[in-house]
């Protein structure tokens, strides 16, 4: 059944997202469909989802949609981009595809300013294949892999991917970090990414932070405090990168 008062992205039959209960992902799914139906930009709007949790959301708008192999969605929404460009080329993954395997697209595609618009979902560690320890990953937190807690000494600190992008882009990206716990920064920066990428100023990069009780094993209070309170100690919320043009002399807003 249509939902009538739904965004247009959204006019699917009524049915709930596939995500676990608690999951992050709907709520930064939820944040980028409605800046696309902020900027009326629905039928330009080409989605690029990765392997992972982050595939579940290969129908969850009512846009031209693709499920790329793990790692790859960067370089194959970069593709479509160049062969047409007057499309809104957007690709969903989660810190294990963007990082790990697909950190090599990453950062070649902000170096090149690639002009379009990746959206990357930090919950800390692999979500669908059972919580093993990922890039991100908090010092001592316990996972499948790190039964005794994440030790930086063997494997390194939790990766600052928005601060390495704003390092290599030139002076037209737009690169922040947002937080399923505030709704409407992280819709703003959505908006801004998409008219960065509308603009033709080049690549535009959010990483968002999100929540996973399933992996966390996690009460819904002891959720929350490890998104408001645990993540923002090593990741810091906010825009890191914004145009020259929009900004001040050097882009930065930090």
């Amino acid at each position: 059944m249509l939902q009538p008062t739904m965004p247009k992205s959204w006019r699917r039959e009524s049915k709930p997202h596939k995500f676990c209960p608690g999951c992050g992902h709907g709520i930064a799914l939820r944040a980028l469909g409605q800046a696309i139906d902020q900027l009326g930009i629905q039928d330009r709007v080409i989605f690029g989802c990765d392997i992972g949790c982050s595939l579940l959301a290969w129908d969850f708008f009512n846009v031209d949609t693709v499920q790329t192999h793990h790692g790859r969605t960067t370089p194959v929404i970069t593709g479509v981009k160049r062969a047409r460009p007057e499309l809104i080329c957007v690709a969903y993954m989660g810190d294990g595809g963007g990082y790990a395997i697909g950190s090599q697209h990453l950062v070649n595609a902000a170096a090149r300013n690639e002009n379009i618009t990746v959206i990357l979902v930090n919950n800390a560690q692999y979500g669908m294949t059972g919580g093993q320890m990922a890039p991100t990953t908090l010092p001592g937190q316990k996972t499948e892999t790190t039964p005794y807690g994440r030790d930086p000494v063997l494997t390194g600190p939790p990766f600052q991917g928005p601060e390495m992008v704003a390092a290599v882009t030139p002076e037209g990206a737009y690169v922040a970090r947002g937080t399923v716990g505030k709704v409407r920064q992280l819709q703003k920066m959505m908006v801004r990414a998409l008219q960065n990428q509308m603009e033709g100023r080049g690549f535009s990069f959010i990483e968002v932070l999100s929540s996973c009780p399933t992996n966390w094993r996690t009460n819904a209070r002891e959720t929350w405090a490890f998104l408001e309170e645990k993540m923002p100690k090593f990741f810091n919320i906010g825009e890191i990168k914004i145009p020259v043009a929009e900004g001040d002399e050097d882009g930065q807003t930090s």
